[in-house]
């Protein structure tokens, strides 16, 4: 069993993805805050994270950055409606990094998580 972790501060999404994950056979774990977020992800080791980059306090892009601080094989996909490619200004990414459009369909955020997962 996979475990994802989830960091979003829309309680529909975090819903959604919990429902969407849970039926794929992964383990969920979601985090309201970025704050939460930190304090968790230690003890869970999660097998993937999934951020949404604008949330109030601690944004995704903090969180990715101190996360790939201490493990820097630490699979991540972003959750946006923003433009973060690097050209636009986002984060330096990696072959373990993703992006996945707000809204998105389930078969394309599972097509990714499915794609990074390999790597």
């Amino acid at each position: 069993m996979v475990k994802i972790m989830a960091a979003d501060d829309e309680h529909d999404i975090l819903q959604l993805l919990e429902r969407i994950l849970k039926k794929e056979g992964h383990k969920f774990i979601g985090c309201s805050t970025g704050g939460e977020f930190l304090k968790l992800y230690p003890k869970e080791k999660p097998d993937l994270v999934l951020l949404d980059v604008m949330m109030a306090g601690i944004s995704g892009t903090d969180i990715y950055k101190k996360i790939k601080g201490s493990n820097k094989r630490q699979k991540v996909i972003f959750l946006t409606v923003l433009d973060i490619t690097p050209t636009a200004g986002g984060v330096k990414t990696d072959e373990l990094t993703a992006y996945v459009e707000k809204p998105f369909e389930p078969t394309d955020l599972l097509k990714k998580v499915r794609a990074i997962l390999k790597k």
